[in-house]
């Protein structure tokens, strides 16, 4: 059974795995541990990654996305996919239920992807990079989400990894994950009674920025509170870099850098190399860009004193989510025993110096800033694997925002709202509601303070309760309702159910003891045919059905890319080869070959591979495989007789070579033979004249067609091949070997036989005494070495 953790961030992803007893970080295909979350649809090829993901970023920037995990649960007509639109170089576009999605053309048609497809794709890739790596099938695993995501956005989730096929044991917070792995391997946890360590952990990656104070205590990990801010992250920095630089070449060179989407990408990629360049030199860093627009070199500089000026209000941010966290948790800082910091923005000497300044001690770095959120995501995975023997850790989340529950009225039932989960409440957490009620009514979940989202919808869904009727007496049922947040963070009217009153004597009729309360009577739960019906607003559109049929859309369009990708890579194979046997062929022809062909075929074969290299590089640069092949099959026709030519020639007198030694050999053994050489006389005459004789048929046949060779150019076909003489060499051996090899027959001493019938003579002597011994015992006799036996 696997074990995995997937950390799926904003631009790289993470994959841990247990094994060998321990977690590892697992490497892509390109031996790398990180892998960008970068795919491009490029004419005929469909690539879920790619090495040069930059460099398709720059050429097919219609065709590459990524920066779509913030796409997350949201309509097209949300205002961050608005204003994403002109950040991002490829087309987003509505789908049919409302969500944003994204178009590409592939094999020269336009298709839609949603982003559960988008973030499937995603999945797929990495769950195949992990069933590489642990060869096993991957199909449990955990999922890292920012703790800021909502309802929709991990619904969303979790319906990405349904459709590839996944199952998400948990949806792990990133903090929670980090928190995770930091604790399980401390040895120095005070005990479950004693006063729990606190330690905060702060991640800034590329996108966003997410604070936790957790206390821990041996066995035990308890997150207090969380805070973020979700517009805050490493690419602000980045596009801080990009705006001035935008504004330094327009003034120096005249560029309008952002009327050209790959000027803008290539300078964006340039910004992220300096900004990193930055956190480890504080002197001048120089940018340089060739042929950067219309032809135009571009340069500038910058240095770290300069970029924090630039983003002195970036910086400033940092402390907002800290004093958060400290009131949520109500801590000071004096209760905190360390701040650990992971997430590649947090080494810039910035950000890590307002960490400091406001904590008042320095950040610790005991975790991998990159892969921490993946190992506690595998952590996490092992610990709810039953194949899998960790130390007991129990783990307790929050809530980031309050939920409340809001119910209609109908008749004179009455309507209300009540908070049910308060802000950093522990999850997973049920909760027991009671309603009286006459008529079915409707239950809506939303979230309490639309203000503190990063999402603008605050509705979480409707529930709708049904079959709901009076009591006997005609007074309102009583109506429990449990409201449930499960580990995951999704939220959930689980059941519901209608207490009846049954008077004491109306229950004996029933054959049930009775037990009676001051009302004379008693209340038993009668479940209710309860329907959720989920809000169909386009973001809670989640029924099982919708997700059957997706899953299999995504798994059709995804077999039909994977079969183009396989056609599409035997094609450039079968280009590659024409282009490798053009070259190969000229520079033989040039060199080992030159004598194994006739002028007059020569300047044809010369002819025919320019013709061909030219085509390649015109007509043929996108042609069908079978065009490629019978241009193959073209150049093998003249190309093969002449390579077979020159190896007959290197191969041939080696193996003459070793007949004419095999051939001495057996000569020589005739001749022994004959000249009462002991080591043969055992053989018989008709045996030795059959080596004789085949010896002798050999010499003539190699003698002849040495011959016949000799008298051939090279450009000719040889007489006799390479094949032919191993043939003759294996039949001689066949036929001589079995011979001369025959071994002599074994004749036995007289020494012999009289030593082995004197050592049966004693072996019997020795059988005798021993008998006669045992007698004497019988006798009462002692035995002769003088022992007394019991």
């Amino acid at each position: 059974m696997s074990v995995v953790g997937f950390d799926v961030g904003f631009q790289n992803s993470y994959i841990a795995v247990a094994k060998g007893g321990g977690i590892e970080t697992v490497t892509n295909e390109f031996t790398d541990r990180c892998t960008p979350v970068f795919f491009f649809f490029f004419f005929f090829f469909f690539f879920f990654f790619s090495f040069f993901f930059f460099l398709q970023l720059i050429t097919n920037s219609k065709n590459t996305l990524f920066n779509f995990k913030r796409f997350h649960g949201r309509s097209f007509q949300d205002p961050v996919v608005q204003n994403e639109k002109s950040n991002v170089p490829y087309d987003l576009v509505p789908m049919k239920n409302g969500r944003a999605g994204v178009e590409v053309m592939y094999l020269d048609k336009k298709h839609e992807f949603s982003t559960e497809q988008l973030t499937a794709m995603l999945l797929t890739r990495l769950k195949e990079t992990a069933e590489a790596n642990i060869q096993k099938k991957v199909v449990d695993c955990v999922i890292s989400v920012p703790t800021f995501f909502t309802d929709a956005e991990r619904r969303c989730v979790l319906d990405a990894a349904q459709i590839a096929g996944l199952n998400c044991l948990r949806l792990m917070n990133d903090t929670t994950a980090v928190a995770l792995n930091y604790g399980i391997y401390k040895e120095d946890l005070p005990p479950p009674e004693e006063k729990p360590k606190i330690v905060i952990f702060v991640d800034m990656g590329h996108s966003a920025f997410q604070v936790s104070g957790c206390a821990f205590n041996k066995g035990k990990l308890k997150v207090l509170a969380t805070a973020f801010d979700p517009d805050l992250g490493g690419k602000d920095f980045d596009q801080r870099l990009v705006e001035y630089f935008c504004t330094d070449f327009k003034s120096k060179y005249k560029l309008d850098v952002k009327s050209r989407v790959r000027a803008l990408l290539r300078l964006q990629q340039e910004c992220e190399k300096l900004k990193k360049l930055m956190s480890s030199n504080s002197t001048d860093i120089p940018l340089n860009i060739e042929c950067f627009m219309d032809d135009t070199d571009v340069s500038g500089k910058m240095n770290r004193a300069q970029f924090e000026e630039l983003c002195a209000d970036l910086i400033e941010r940092v402390t907002v989510p800290l004093v958060a966290v400290m009131e949520q948790a109500q801590l000071q800082p004096q209760n905190i025993s360390a701040v650990e910091v992971v997430g590649g923005a947090t080494r810039i000497p910035a950000i890590r110096a307002k960490i400091v300044k406001f904590f008042g001690k320095d950040v610790s770095t005991t975790l991998n800033a990159d892969e921490a959120v993946a190992r506690g995501c595998a952590l996490q995975c092992a610990i709810l694997s039953p194949a899998f023997k960790v130390r007991e850790f129990s783990i307790t989340d929050v809530t980031p925002f309050p939920m409340s529950l809001s119910w209609s009225t109908e008749g004179d039932d009455p309507a209300g709202c009540h908070e049910v989960f308060c802000k950093n409440h522990m999850i997973p957490f049920s909760k027991v509601i009671a309603f009286y009620r006459k008529n079915p009514f409707i239950l809506e979940v939303f979230y309490s303070d639309p203000s503190s989202l990063p999402y603008p919808e605050a509705k979480i869904g409707e529930f709708s309760v049904l079959n709901v009727s009076t009591q006997d007496d005609g007074e309102r049922s009583k109506v429990k309702v449990k409201v449930r947040v499960n580990a995951d963070g999704i939220v959930s009217v689980s059941s519901a159910a209608m207490i009846q009153k049954v008077r004491a004597e109306d229950h004996k009729t029933l054959a049930v003891e009775s037990v009676e309360d001051d009302a004379n009577a008693q209340e038993t739960e009668d479940n209710l045919d309860t329907q959720v019906c989920l809000s169909q607003q386009p973001q809670y559109f989640f029924y099982m059905t919708f997700l059957m049929l997706m899953s299999l859309i995504f798994q059709t369009v995804q077999s039909e890319m994977i079969l183009q990708d396989q056609r599409e890579k035997e094609r450039n194979n079968a280009k590659n080869a024409v282009e490798e046997h053009v070259y190969y062929y000229r520079h033989k022809l040039e060199g080992p070959y030159l004598n194994f062909l006739n002028s007059m075929d020569r300047n044809k074969f010369s002819e025919l591979l320019a013709r061909t290299e030219n085509w390649l590089y015109n007509e043929g640069e996108d042609q069908e495989k079978q065009v490629y092949l019978d241009k193959l099959a073209e150049i093998q026709k003249l190309g093969t007789p002449v390579q077979e030519r020159y190896e007959e020639a290197e191969q041939r007198p080696k193996l003459f070579e070793e007949l004419t030694s095999r051939i001495q050999t057996y000569v020589k053994i005739t001749e022994n033979y004959r000249n009462g050489d002991e080591n043969y006389t055992h053989i018989d005459a008709p045996d030795m004249e059959k080596v004789s004789r085949c010896v002798k048929d050999t010499q003539e046949w190699m003698a002849n067609v040495r011959s016949a060779q000799d008298k051939l150019r090279h450009d000719e076909d040889p007489v006799v091949r390479s094949t032919d003489i191993r043939a003759k060499l294996q039949e001689l051996e066949r036929v001589c070997e079995l011979v001369v090899t025959k071994p002599k027959p074994r004749v036995e001493s007289p020494v012999e036989e009289t030593t082995q019938a004197n050592s049966t003579c004693s072996k019997k002597g020795v059988e005798d005494v021993t008998m006669e011994q045992e007698a004497g015992l019988h006798n009462g006799e002692k035995p002769m070495n003088g022992m007394d036996l019991d």
